[in-house]
């Protein structure tokens, strides 16, 4: 029996942004054949070090994993990217290595310890159409998804790109724009079945074990 286990944030865990609405874990549940599960492991709030915990509450029986995470370590450093002052570019390019160097030293470690209970598992990169996303912030944004893509190709992990599937305006809740709205989290919830069901991720346990 395939049971899928979401790790990560919001974007998984993002009940409280659909209004009673169903929420990521329960659309892939309706697309799943009879028989397989899925379990939410996600919490809201969490960064990518987080994951760290989550990792320790896989049901047993977990036969792949899923994470999406990523979006909430870009917040926090929110401030360090809004300065009062405008700052010379050599100075700002700094200030974003810095910021990237940390979440690559993160994103590494959960993703090695991810890929230590030898399951097939699935990435995502954080999405930047969301509204009102400045084209800086979403230049900024690329940093963070070049660190998920560069692990994940390390590691042959497949990547589900957030940023090709929640496209439109409509696929961001209105109670907080940075999350996934119902029909959001149900094209997110498509791909993810889709790409299970394809076995593909099978196929990538193989080749991590060559």
């Amino acid at each position: 029996m395939t049971h899928i286990a979401l790790l990560g944030d919001s974007i998984f865990d993002n009940a409280a942004y659909v209004a009673g609405a169903p929420a990521v874990i329960d659309q892939v549940r309706s697309a799943l054949p009879s028989g397989w599960k899925s379990t939410l492991v996600a919490v809201d709030g969490n960064v990518a070090i987080d994951v760290r915990e989550q990792l320790k509450r896989i049901p047993a029986d977990a036969t792949h994993l899923v994470m999406s995470v990523g979006g909430n370590d870009a917040l926090g450093v929110l401030t360090q990217l809004h300065s009062p002052t405008p700052l010379p570019m050599m100075h700002a390019l700094r200030v974003l290595a810095d910021i990237q160097t940390k979440f690559a030293s993160d994103y590494a470690a959960i993703l090695k310890a991810a890929l230590a209970l030898e399951l097939p598992i699935l990435c995502c990169t954080i999405y930047d159409q969301v509204p009102g996303l400045t084209q800086e912030l979403r230049t900024a944004l690329s940093t963070f998804n070049d660190v998920i893509l560069r692990e994940c190709v390390r590691h042959h992990v497949p990547v589900l790109d957030l940023r090709n599937v929640c496209t439109e305006a409509t696929d961001y809740s209105v109670i907080s724009p940075i999350e996934p709205s119902n029909s959001g989290g149900q094209k997110i919830a498509s791909r993810i079945v889709s790409i299970v069901l394809s076995g593909t991720l099978e196929s990538t346990v193989c080749q991590i074990h060559a």
